[in-house]
């Protein structure tokens, strides 16, 4: 007997994983078979008589595919890299002291004082040096490679700026090896143990970034329930969604979701949809109409024909719709990288041509040695490297204090460029749930005890609208008697008197006339839900409730006008309530009654006209779109996938920071222009002299002057980067 956990490919829902899992069990050899979704994993407990193979195939004819064992691999890399980044951040707290703890006038260990131990000191910084050389071995190895294949990037530059600083150091460790001291003045090892460690560090930070996508992903297949109520002959019997197949009738009842996704034979019900649609209001469902697995059942009883099934289901679809846009989003390559390509080539031909120039004209071979160190040095494109990380990081630091998390540099840098932004409706320009919009009053009591009474009973209710009337169990008055009236509303008894609250239907139940039809229709014309108040045949108010306009959000849509921006609204709620919110808004184009399938495609449609598009959503039917988009921008009270398909997170919802990221964002470019000028402005002074065009009027550069030229141009370039901070 053996056991084996294997990785499996494709699983999008609770019907996949249940699927996997009947039909391993079913097989010859296999004693035991369980299949975690979440975790994509299959744990097999096999006889002998099977191979890992075996299992393979096994998955495979069940319609997935086996990726192997897993080993952790994954996970055992990861928490390899947490020790070493707190292993090698405690070492660089030692190497930065031992190099400049007697400066600062710090308590200093014997070895650590350059003029009195030169070599020990030096040696030590060595020692660290090369530990941090080996723990960036993947930076050097990557940067060569970039550079064999002649693209070079940050690798690049982070591997001939650490191998520049790197060599001169250890030039220097010779010459005070030999007794020249004052050498250890120019020793940068503490700086190539910094570089690598902070490259290190970012890559983790990206690492565990891109890996909540992931964890989204994963919420997002358990939407669905495990288990549905199968109805045949007359009978019912509660099954695991496997067993559900095509034809099959199911059945839901109040506060139950949907199994799959079918068509309703019998009964009328009101369901949640917003999680699909995005639309605030609970969706009246009859027979012959469609319902959407995941969707939660409020108030009635229905049976449904299923449709759809596990991989076919809508909510397999979004994940694939999701993991298709962020795996085909093209990378946009950084301005930097840009340059690199050009500029790292260039220093290092001039390098070695210096070299080579210098032994050709007899020069001794120290010389040559010392002009093409300084080559290097001058010419060390640090500076250069910094010019764009560095005003990003700031300008990241800039947004998040305003409230806007940008999760890459790549999006700060593209952001002033968007010339289209969409908005999803429902959760983004209004704030997604019900609240009381209007009261006409027709009673004598106040407003608040005509809301008050109402709350009450609404309490006991589940329907989206009650949680309009906000009533804590400590405040609410005493309800009598209470029921729900399927179909149109609530009844209870408050002080022996008889409260019935509900839509239009209610006065048929109660057996008198509505006078009231005109503020009725003057409510629904605004996109408001009515409720009805009745006490003892009496009509008390009417209450218009609707989702209301999120504060800001007309002045917004009017400065994002004003910065050449294309405004559209697209939402999956009705056409009629899309165009009364934009005409509130002022928005002009409205793409309304759209699911996400089809938010994807208006997203892409707007892609293709050139058109550089920022999504702006909440739900998990805008992350598709958020993540097809050139940038998608969700807000925080949104959902996990939504936040996690897009690039930017608003953290307090306010979606007037929008035009707040577009203004950094050019600020942040105008910014790395300038640092770029001053990395270069330093390269060109200073290269002609180092290479020793001038040597003929006895102006050169040795590689410490060398070294100062570029610490002022790294310096030049933190201290314009750090005017972003204004």
């Amino acid at each position: 007997m053996k056991k084996v956990l294997l990785k499996i490919e494709g699983m999008t829902c609770s019907a996949c994983s249940a699927s996997i899992e009947k039909y391993l069990n079913k097989q010859p050899g296999i004693i035991s078979a369980n299949v975690n979704l979440i975790l994509a994993q299959a744990s097999i407990t096999y006889e002998d008589s099977l191979s890992i193979e075996d299992l393979n195939r096994f998955i495979k004819e069940s319609g997935y595919k086996s990726l192997g064992i897993y080993q952790e691999n994954e996970e055992k890399e990861q928490k390899k890299e947490q020790r070493n980044l707190i292993l090698f951040g405690i070492l660089l707290v030692l190497v930065l002291y031992i190099s400049m703890g007697h400066m600062l006038s710090l308590p200093t260990f014997s070895f650590g004082i350059p003029q009195e131990h030169p070599i020990i000191y030096s040696l030590t910084l060595f020692f660290f040096a090369c530990l941090f050389l080996i723990y960036g071995r993947d930076i050097f190895k990557a940067g060569f490679k970039n550079l064999l294949h002649k693209s070079p990037n940050m690798d690049t530059l982070v591997m001939v700026g650490v191998s520049a600083s790197f060599l001169y150091s250890l030039l220097s460790m010779i010459m005070i090896l030999q007794g020249k001291t004052e050498y250890t003045e120019q020793l940068y090892f503490e700086s190539c143990a910094t570089i690598i460690y902070f490259i290190k560090l970012g890559r983790f930070i990206d690492h565990k970034s891109k890996e909540k996508t992931k964890e989204a992903i994963k919420e997002l297949v358990q939407i669905t329930p495990k288990n549905a109520t199968l109805k045949t002959r007359g009978k019912e019997r509660l099954v695991t969604i496997d067993e559900v197949k095509e034809g099959d009738i199911l059945v839901t009842r109040p506060g139950e979701k949907i199994a799959v996704d079918g068509v309703i034979i019998k009964g009328s019900t009101h369901v949640d949809e917003s999680f699909l649609t995005g639309e605030a209001l609970p969706v009246k469902k009859e027979k012959d109409d469609k319902v959407i697995a995941g969707s939660m059942n409020y108030d009635g009883y229905i049976e449904y024909q299923a449709e759809k099934i596990g991989r076919n289901s809508t909510i397999s679809e979004i994940v694939h719709l999701v993991l298709d846009a962020v795996n085909t989003k093209a990378p946009i390559a950084r301005l930097a990288d840009k340059v690199s390509g050009y500029f790292v080539p260039t220093l290092l031909i001039l390098a070695v041509l210096t070299f080579i120039g210098y032994l050709l004209l007899h020069f001794p071979l120290q010389e040559a040695m010392l002009s093409f160190v300084s080559v290097l040095v001058v010419a060390c494109p640090c500076s250069l490297g910094l010019a764009t990380p560095l005003a990003i990081v700031i300008s990241e630091g800039v947004c998040a204090k305003k409230g806007i998390f940008v999760k890459t540099s790549t999006t700060l840098e593209n952001a002033h460029k968007m010339d289209t932004i969409v908005f999803d409706k429902t959760g983004t320009l209004t704030y997604g749930k019900l609240k009381v919009a209007k009261v006409y009053n027709y009673s004598s009591k106040t407003e608040k005890e005509l809301l008050k009474k109402v709350a009450s009973i609404e309490f006991y209710s589940t329907h989206p609208i009650s949680k309009a009337f906000v009533c804590s169990k400590s405040k609410k008055l005493k309800v009598d008697k209470y029921k729900n009236l399927p179909g149109i509303g609530v009844y209870g008894e408050i002080n022996k008197k008889k409260i019935y609250i509900g839509n239009a239907k209610v006065f048929e139940k109660v057996k008198i006339e509505n006078p009231h039809k005109e503020d009725e229709k003057a409510l629904q014309k605004g996109g408001n839900s009515v409720v009805y108040v009745i006490e003892d045949k009496k009509v008390l108010g009417l209450i218009g409730v609707s989702d209301i306009v999120r504060e800001n959000a007309k002045a917004t849509i009017q400065e994002l006008k004003a910065l050449n921006m294309e405004v559209i609204m697209l939402t999956g709620d009705n056409e009629t309530i899309a165009n009364q919110i934009a005409s509130k808004l002022g928005i002009d184009q409205v793409i309304a009654d759209v699911l996400p399938k089809e938010k994807v495609s208006a997203i892409t449609k707007l892609l293709t006209q050139g058109k550089k598009v920022m999504m702006v959503g909440d739900g998990i039917n805008d992350a598709p779109s958020l993540a097809k988009a050139t940038i998608g921008v969700s807000i925080k009270s949104g959902t996990d996938i939504a936040a996690d398909s897009s690039d930017v997170i608003l953290m307090d919802d306010g979606i007037e920071k929008i035009p707040e990221l577009i203004r950094i964002s050019k600020k942040t470019i105008r910014n790395i222009k300038q640092n770029l000028f001053w990395a270069f402005f330093y390269n060109l002074l200073m290269i002609p002299l180092a290479i020793g065009l001038l040597k003929s009027w006895h102006i050169t550069v040795n590689p410490m002057i060398a070294a100062l030229a570029m610490t002022c141009s790294s310096l030049t370039v933190v201290f314009n980067a750090l005017r972003l901070k204004k």
